[in-house]
């Protein structure tokens, strides 16, 4: 069912004949439209109605009675008349409507139409009682100026909404009713949109290319989704309804099927307060051992369930296989080299630019007006997260500097290392440096990024040893150290006590696994449980640096398979038996996903196809491409996460950081495998890909200041420009220890972004909001920050309240997001 219902409050209606004028306040404006909507939705009619007299029309479609047929009959009649008489010098005057009979309405679906009559012929008996108590005489009531200029603006709405109703009419038949599976329109979706000044493009074909090529784009743009979707459901990881629903041919974005994007989180009951602090975040819990055996075939594991000795059953799990995703792949990269498809994107990307840009002139004071209504929420109390910070340098560097002068002061006594068989005691290391505390300084530490680091990863890494010393990094910020990372798990509670001081800012630290060694996994769980490494404001993913040629040349591995053994045999291993790794088995629940780290801009083999060697075959010192150890990193998760769906326990997603320096096939990879990507930089030169980004709202935490230390100057920052175009983007610090001053580093990320790139309050809350979205907390803890239905689509899932993003913002980007999709949805329609 579609309505159309435009009227024009502004301005005076023609109802009866061109000489009879009547007034329509706002109020009955929208019973008028309340009411036909109700009806029109129980009839299942399409109407389209321009003024009051379209309105008589629609009263006779929806089954008056016979006396108000009798009114209209009359009217046509009286019109005729007028036509038929000659002109002559004299005015005719108006029949009075006195001499048409008051008479009672009554509608079978709903008595309300009653009182929406009765209005109606009153105001008019009061409009003509007056004239002709006044004046005997008629005068016009109106200069002859402003009833021009009133019947030109009424001309251009019935023209461009006679043009809405044949696209839109267009579009049914394309989509016919036999298509459809679900029309229910819930009532509070349509009547409680925002009102703002939209921007809208009339026109069948308004995407600006010849129809051939907006074909040929749809389609290749649809495939690529489509494979998308295929991976995230490969991972159990997330992928947005609303797009899911416009790759299937027989939905429309309306239909009543679920909106909420998949999550694991339970759906429990909406919590009114915040949810109760864990008491005891490591207390064990009742899952029950299962007898399994894991082996790895091609560089993946599959697991063998012995629950009977004489007839093993082999666990069934799907995940692509390697010669699928290096097909895909390259089908990708054809795609991206399309050139009618690069101009068709460059064009959207370039109007949706420039439909914000308009968006923002006409409603920035209304979001504005729409923020300070709101009590108590504004940007420093609305909940953030910083998606993307390393552990290893998540505090500033006078917080480092305070925390190593006051252990030199308390612990100096204790035995830190072991240096050619002899202990040494945190003194002796520091008078080996000739170092003491009052000499120690913020530039001596030497731990932030300068000019000098610009494109220099190599120089940026030796940022991480203060003092420019590998042995004092070991000491404070390592966990598997002599000491069992005791300094590096009191400076880091210092930080997460600061962020649960602060309240509204949360943070995803990052946690090294290298794949070494297989207890790697048994001493970093001890570690966090040791020392209570808990906070509700935190939730942890695990980095695993793309090193595997340092291993190699240092024979610590033979070859990448045993890379691939030491990251994910304990994890299967724990999650068949939570017994065989208890800290494992606790430190998980609160582990939300998978980094891939290292220096992107580092050249690599191009030459990526299906003969690649398999993980157990390379052996050479060679480093594996991105796009290798992406896959292979998301075909184990995809297993793991099945297996551990199945035995009830929270799973994983993929998070790595892509698009900072490199080939764009980092960003192809990442945009079939990763459910968040970080830095995506590369971006900004591939429009195809970019308008990909944006059609699956793919996740994008950005660093600008990290980027202008490494890579790219703050001016040239893409953020403002992803953000302008709806792209799903949130502010992370990346390293505050190297990049930032403050004791706030998430906040000293949004201040100067908001300075630099001009961004208002609403843009911040808009990120802050993303940001929620896009990490790994639990669902309970989302719904009181954002809401108890912010997993709905469009204004439904916004409260402002809560997030202070104003609903026009959101039903912008939602209108905006449902055109785009329609854009290329509706033409392959027309194509098949």
């Amino acid at each position: 069912m579609l309505l159309f219902f435009i009227v024009e409050v502004s301005y005076f209606a023609t109802i009866i004949n061109s000489k009879i004028f009547c007034a329509i306040d706002v109020e009955f404006v929208f019973r008028i439209k309340q009411e036909v909507y109700c009806v029109a939705k129980k009839t299942k009619l399409r109407v389209f109605c321009t003024d009051l007299s379209s309105l008589i029309n629609l009263f006779l479609e929806f089954k008056m009675e016979d006396t108000i047929k009798k009114i209209a009959e009359q009217v046509e009649k009286n019109d005729k008349e007028n036509k038929d008489e000659p002109k002559s010098g004299s005015q005719t005057p108006s029949p009075s409507l006195a001499e048409i009979p008051s008479v009672k309405i009554r509608i079978e679906t709903d008595e309300n139409y009653q009182k929406v009559a009765e209005t109606i012929i009153q105001n008019f008996k009061e409009k003509e009682t007056g004239r002709e108590i006044s004046a005997p005489y008629e005068v016009p009531h109106f200069p002859i100026e402003k009833n021009e200029s009133r019947k030109i603006i009424q001309r251009q709405l019935s023209s461009k909404a006679h043009l809405e109703l044949l696209e839109k009419q267009s579009y049914d038949k394309a989509l016919s009713d036999e298509d459809v599976v679900d029309q229910k329109v819930p009532l509070y979706d349509k009547l409680f949109v925002p009102d703002f000044q939209r921007v809208t493009v009339g026109g069948e074909h308004c995407s600006g290319v010849p129809l051939e090529d907006l074909q040929q784009a749809s389609s290749i743009l649809q495939q690529a989704l489509k494979l998308r979707q295929k991976y995230m459901t490969y991972a159990i990881q997330s992928f947005p309804a609303i797009t899911a629903r416009f790759l299937k041919p027989k939905e429309r974005h309306w239909s009543s099927s679920s909106t909420e994007i998949s999550k694991n989180e339970d759906q429990e009951e909406v919590p009114v307060t915040q949810p109760p602090t864990v008491q005891d975040p490591w207390q064990s819990d009742s899952v029950q051992d299962m007898n399994c055996e894991f082996h790895m075939n091609l560089g993946v594991y599959y697991g063998v369930w012995v629950r009977d000795p004489e007839e093993p059953q082999q666990l069934q799990f799907p995940y692509p296989s390697f010669e699928e995703f290096v097909t895909d792949l390259h089908l990708m990269g054809a795609m991206i080299a399309d050139g009618p498809l690069k101009s068709f994107c460059y064009r959207r990307l370039t109007y949706l630019s420039s439909k914000y840009q308009l968006h923002v002139l006409l409603n920035e004071l209304r979001e504005l007006a729409a923020q300070k209504t709101v009590p108590h929420r504004d940007f420093y109390n609305t909940r953030k997260v910083d998606t993307h910070v390393h552990a290893a340098s998540c505090m500033n560097q006078k917080h480092l500097l305070r925390f190593i002068k006051k252990s030199m002061k308390v612990h100096s006594d204790d035995v830190v290392q072991v240096k050619n068989g002899k202990t040494r005691t945190l003194k002796e290391v520091f008078e080996d440096l000739n170092i003491n505390t009052y000499d120690l300084s913020v530039d001596m530490l030497d731990v932030h990024a300068d000019r000098n680091t610009f494109h220099r990863f190599d120089k940026f890494n030796a940022k991480y040893n203060p003092v420019g010393e590998s042995s004092l990094r070991e000491i404070y910020l390592k966990t598997d150290n002599y000491v069992r990372g005791k300094y590096f798990a009191a400076i880091l509670k210092e930080v997460f006590s600061d962020l649960e001081e602060s309240k509204y800012q949360n943070a995803e630290p990052r946690l090294s696994i290298y794949g070494r060694q297989k207890n790697e996994w048994d001493r970093l769980a001890q570690w966090t449980v040791s020392h209570n490494m808990y906070s509700d404001n935190v939730r942890y993913l695990i980095q695993t640096p793309r090193i595997y040629d340092v291993f190699r040349s240092n024979n610590l591995v033979q070859n990448f398979q045993q890379i691939l053994e030491n990251i994910f045999l304990p994890l299967f291993e724990v999650t068949a038996k939570p017994s065989s790794h208890p800290e494992l088995h606790l430190f998980l629940r609160y582990v939300t996903g998978f980094d891939s780290v290292d220096d992107e801009s580092k050249p690599e083999n191009p030459s990526f196809d299906k003969d690649v060697n398999p993980p157990l075959q390379w052996t050479d010192k060679e480093n594996p491409p991105y796009s290798y150890y992406l896959y292979y990193m998301f075909a184990n998760i995809c297993v793991l996460n099945h297996f551990r769906k199945s035995r009830g326990l929270n799973t994983f997603v993929l998070r790595p950081h892509c698009g900072e320096a490199g080939a764009i096939q980092h960003l192809i990879s990442g945009f079939l495998l990763s459910e968040n990507i970080s830095h995506g930089l590369q971006l900004r030169k591939v429009p195809v890909l970019q308008y990909l980004y944006y059609l699956a709202q793919v996740g994008i935490a950005m660093s600008p200041l990290s980027n202008n230390s490494l890579f790219l100057n703050y001016h040239r920052n893409p953020l403002p420009e992803y953000l302008s175009r709806g792209l799903n983007v949130s502010l992370s610090t990346d390293d505050p220890l190297q990049f930032h001053f403050t004791k706030e580093p998430l906040i000293e990320e949004y201040s100067i972004a908001a300075q630099v790139l001009k961004l208002s309050s609403c843009d911040m809350c808009e990120l802050s909001r993303n940001s929620v979205l896009m990490s790994g907390f639990p669902d309970k803890w989302k719904r009181y920050w954002l809401g108890p239905n912010y997993t709905k689509e469009g204004v439904a899932g916004n409260d402002i309240h809560r997030t202070n993003v104003p609903d026009i913002r959101v039903s912008y980007r939602y209108e905006t997001l449902i055109e785009e999709l329609s854009t290329i949805s509706y033409s392959s329609l027309l194509q098949s």
